[in-house]
Parts: C-alpha cells; sequence; structure tokens
C-alpha cells in the first residue's frame, strides 16, 4: 500500500445483510487529507463508513484502510484497526458518570497504556490540541455541546489515528459551534498529518470550507463533478 494511502477500496460491494448498499465503489484518501462525505439519509454513507473501521464486513472487491485489509478483518484483528482510527459520532457517547479525565483515562487503559506518566502526559496533550486544558475534573453534564464534541474529538486522538471519521459530528449543535468543531478537525488534520472523513448534511459549512466533497449517490460513490471515484 502506498505509504500516503490510508484508504483504498477497489470495486468494492457493500452489503447490510443480503442487501447491496453501494456497487463497485473506487475510493482513496491520502494521509493528512481532509474529505466531506455527503448524501441523503439511506444513500450509504453510514455503510461505506461501517465498513471502514469494520462494522461491516467488506465482501466483495478490494479494501484497505491504515495498512490493514479489510477482506481479511476478524474479531481479533478488528480491535488493531480500530486504533488507527479515530471515531467521532453526532451523540457524544461520553461515559455520564465519569469525569473527562476518567473519560480519557477509560481509553488509553482498554488499549494497554500502562505507565501513569505516559497517560497523564497525553491526556494533557489531547486537551491541549482540543483548547480544554484544566477541564479535566469536570462531568460531561457540566460542558456545553460543543465543549463534550471537543472531548470526544480528545478521545478520539490519543492514539494518534492515521485517519479520523466523523459521522455527522456537528449534527446537535448550532451554527457558529459547528464551524468551531470544523475547524478544529481541519486544523488537526494538518498539524498531526491525519486524514479526516468528516460526513455531513450540512451543505452550509460546505460552501463555508470548501474541500474535497464524495457523494453517496444512487448506489454509487461520487466524486463533486459527479463522476464515479
Amino acid at each position: 500500500m502506498n505509504d500516503h494511502l490510508i484508504v483504498r477500496l477497489s470495486g468494492a460491494n457493500i452489503y447490510q445483510k443480503d442487501h447491496r448498499i453501494l456497487s463497485e465503489v473506487n475510493l482513496r484518501i491520502n494521509r493528512g487529507e481532509f474529505v466531506y462525505l455527503i448524501g441523503k439519509t439511506g444513500s450509504g454513507k453510514s455503510s461505506l463508513l461501517k465498513t471502514l473501521y469494520g462494522a461491516l464486513p467488506l465482501g466483495e472487491g478490494n479494501g484497505q484502510v491504515a495498512g490493514y485489509n479489510l477482506n481479511a478483518l476478524d474479531r481479533h484483528t478488528i480491535p488493531h484497526l480500530r486504533r488507527k482510527l479515530g471515531i467521532v459520532f453526532q451523540d457524544f457517547n461520553l461515559l455520564s458518570d465519569r469525569s473527562v479525565e476518567e473519560n480519557l483515562r477509560f481509553v488509553l487503559q482498554a488499549t494497554n497504556w500502562k505507565d501513569e506518566t505516559a497517560i497523564r502526559a497525553r491526556m494533557k496533550e489531547v486537551l491541549e490540541q482540543v483548547a480544554l486544558q484544566g477541564q479535566e475534573r469536570k462531568m460531561p453534564h457540566q460542558l456545553s455541546g460543543g465543549e463534550q464534541q471537543r472531548i470526544v474529538i480528545a478521545r478520539a486522538l490519543l492514539n494518534r489515528p492515521e485517519l479520523i471519521i466523523a459521522d455527522e459530528p456537528t449534527g446537535n449543535l448550532d451554527p457558529e459551534t459547528s464551524d468551531d468543531i470544523l475547524l478544529l478537525l481541519r486544523r488537526l488534520a494538518q498539524q498531526n498529518n491525519t486524514a479526516v472523513l468528516f460526513a455531513t448534511h450540512d451543505y452550509r459549512i460546505l460552501e463555508n470550507f470548501p474541500a474535497r466533497i464524495i457523494r453517496c449517490l444512487n448506489g454509487k460513490v461520487m466524486d463533486e463533478e459527479g463522476f464515479a471515484v
């Protein structure tokens, strides 16, 4: 796999159970690239994302993500793939009964971080990257929606991902906060040389902050000019 290529799908057919959702998907995303993913509800966006992080098996065609062969994933290799990914959802999915620090620590310990000095240093680093240093002791309900999503992004950064998959990350946020989150992800992509695939329904964001666009339409994945990618 090309060192600069984080995602490569070739002739991929994507299914939900026995129903084919997307046909003949050819997709390439490079290290550090910021890409929008758009399409109506039911167009296959979520199925494409789930295939990339191993929640849906790739039955036909070829695929690689962050060096992992999607055709050969099993219950042993999926966790290793996901350590190379940061996943940010519309619903924050923070542990509501734990502080910001405890939410971050939970992920690090689940991914075999054991050295307390390294754990503390990494938590401090990611909170600085999302401009929430000093908020370690707060509970999720004490934070605004935008701050909670920043914590989710900090959590996604902990294991230095090669690809961040952001599935409607601004869907529950007001326009100003949405812009802040979008700009944060774009800056992090550049600073960390991390690819970001940003699924959105918010066409205002696309107009205000242009980038490459991938569109799910009529069972195909198209680029912004309307040609199959």
